[in-house]
């Protein structure tokens, strides 16, 4: 059975083509810069030549109008018709309180999905639109939705509720919910299979345009950065992260914004972009290496935020065995990595400079040899995690 995957990010569209049960890769690729006039996407077919073109992609549905037309094309396509995609497995960002497993998309599971568009304005708009236009071009494979929220579920209630009133958190769901789970689950995973131990206490740094961390103890999380909406927690490429309430308030009440300007302003409008121009960390790393002073400030105030939590967690746990650095630039930004990690001896993390100098294509270890904590790289594939769920399903 051949599995489509789509997973739809905030400025991005990875996808894969995965034979299942056999888990075997049939062609992958990914849609980069969306909206920008610098769009990249690349076409793998593992059979053959990758594919790469550069050209404005305004948004997700012309992208991935694109991919359908590389996967059915004569040359280099990997289907013959639409009828060999059986299946077509969907992230989708925020399950609010009615998702807590993968499921059949109907026309009320569509619904529920819009009705909480406001919990991740960046999300899962795309990822619904991702699932109408695959139902347009595919009408007779079956959609499963696949929810980043759902590993989050095991977090303990003094972890995941605010201090408000009761009837806010119990019957409004105003809750902590944490994001990025398929990939932190699948993550965590390879960590604990890595470390030989069940009994494990990981901390997994989803790193990117997006960015989140989750505390996993005995392969459960039990605490997470991100809250009631992917915006809480670590500055990120367009999003504030965690910010004072009071601040809100005031851009409403003192300086004229009303509640779709404040969204905006604080999706996307901040983080890295906001504070320098630039939300892509390639970008970050090579102006602040040529002396821009507000990149270098960025990435330092980012890396900030990430080690603190790496110590909140560790409290948390009473201990760490190992970080997972995962995504496109826990993958990729040797600098965050460093940075993220400096200063953290008493804890008994100590990163290997020059082992960190890589690109890691599989789980790499880039500790120093005193290091009491491994520090992994661990290259995400919430691709092969979605089509594990979806085969599961149907």
């Amino acid at each position: 059975m051949n599995i489509l995957i789509i997973n739809s990010g905030s400025s991005s569209l990875k996808y894969q083509v995965i034979e299942m049960p056999s888990e075997k890769l049939i062609c992958k690729g990914l849609i980069e810069r969306i909206g920008q006039e610098n769009s990249k996407l690349e076409y793998s077919p593992v059979a053959e030549k990758e594919v790469e073109v550069s050209l404005p992609i305004s948004n997700h549905k012309e992208g991935l109008s694109h991919v359908v037309s590389y996967l059915l094309d004569d040359k280099v396509g990997v289907i013959a018709n639409k009828e060999d995609l059986k299946v077509i497995g969907h992230r989708v960002v925020h399950g609010g309180s009615s998702f807590s497993k993968t499921r059949v998309v109907t026309a009320e599971v569509k619904e529920e999905i819009r009705a909480i568009f406001s919990l991740a304005p960046l999300h899962n708009p795309a990822n619904l639109l991702g699932i109408e236009v695959c139902e347009e071009l595919f009408p007779s494979a079956k959609q499963v939705v696949v929810f980043d929220t759902a590993f989050q579920q095991t977090m303990p209630s003094f972890a995941y509720k605010y201090a408000l009133p009761k009837q806010l958190t119990e019957e409004q769901k105003i809750r902590v919910y944490g994001f990025h789970g398929t990939s932190h689950k699948y993550v965590s995973e390879k960590a604990i299979a890595f470390l030989g131990k069940e009994n494990s206490k990981i901390i997994t740094l989803h790193i990117g345009n997006g960015a989140s961390i989750a505390a996993v103890q005995n392969g459960k999380c039990i605490d997470h950065s991100m809250g009631f909406s992917p915006t809480a927690g670590l500055a990120m490429g367009t999003r504030t992260g965690d910010i004072d309430p009071a601040v809100i308030l005031h851009l409403i009440n003192n300086l004229g914004y009303d509640p779709k300007e404040v969204s905006n302003l604080i999706n996307k409008q901040s983080g890295m972009l906001g504070m320098t121009g630039y939300s892509d960390f390639r970008d970050l790393v090579s102006q602040a290496e040529q002396g821009n002073s507000d990149c270098s400030e960025a990435l330092h105030l980012y890396a900030y935020r990430v080690k603190k939590l790496i110590g909140a967690y560790t409290a948390a746990m009473n201990g760490v065995d190992a970080l997972v650095f995962t995504a496109g630039a826990g993958e990729n930004c040797k600098e965050i990595r460093e940075m993220s990690c400096q200063d953290l001896e008493y804890l008994g993390i100590d990163i290997d400079k020059e082992l960190n100098n890589i690109r890691a294509k599989e789980l790499t270890e880039v500790q120093t040899k005193k290091s009491k904590v491994k520090i992994l790289i661990i290259p995400t594939n919430e691709e092969l995690e979605i089509a594990k769920q979806a085969f599961k399903v149907v």
